[in-house]
């Protein structure tokens, strides 16, 4: 019955906020496409690379991605990321440094490995399109 109860609720919720947004004018990442429907395939757009990195938009934003990583590899047993940003290879491959808090456990330990909590460096860390935004975004305004 408890089951019943909670699952009803979320479906109720679920059509309140979907009318509710569609009230104030926002549209699926869809687009008009149903969701019983295939939606059209998206243009694949071109990943942008820069030579000395892309500029932040505020102060402690995680450094972008300024070069391809489609055959990087973050897995529990690789992080191929550390190849060139590790602190002991970094220097010879010019490349920045994984950040010292990187290597800084959660009780605040200094190790010489890389804190598990931030070993999925693309968590964090994005490479760029050349693409519109999604939706219009006023951060920082």
């Amino acid at each position: 019955m408890k089951q019943l109860l909670t699952m009803t609720i979320a479906v109720f919720l679920t059509f309140t906020a979907i009318g509710v947004a569609a009230e104030k004018g926002v549209i699926s990442l869809r687009g008009a496409n149903p969701l019983d429907k295939d939606s059209t395939a998206f243009d694949r757009r071109r990943q942008v690379t820069k030579d000395r990195g892309f500029q932040r938009d505020w102060k402690l934003q995680p450094p972008l991605i300024p070069h391809k990583i489609d055959k990087d590899q973050v897995t529990l047993q690789t992080n191929t990321c550390m190849n060139c940003h590790g602190a002991d290879t970094y220097k010879k491959e010019g490349a920045p440094k994984a950040s010292d808090s990187h290597y800084m456990m959660a009780d605040g330990k200094v190790t010489d490995t890389l804190d598990m909590r931030r070993y999925s460096c693309n968590q964090c860390h994005v490479p760029q399109v050349d693409a519109p935004p999604l939706v219009k975004n006023t951060f920082g305004n």
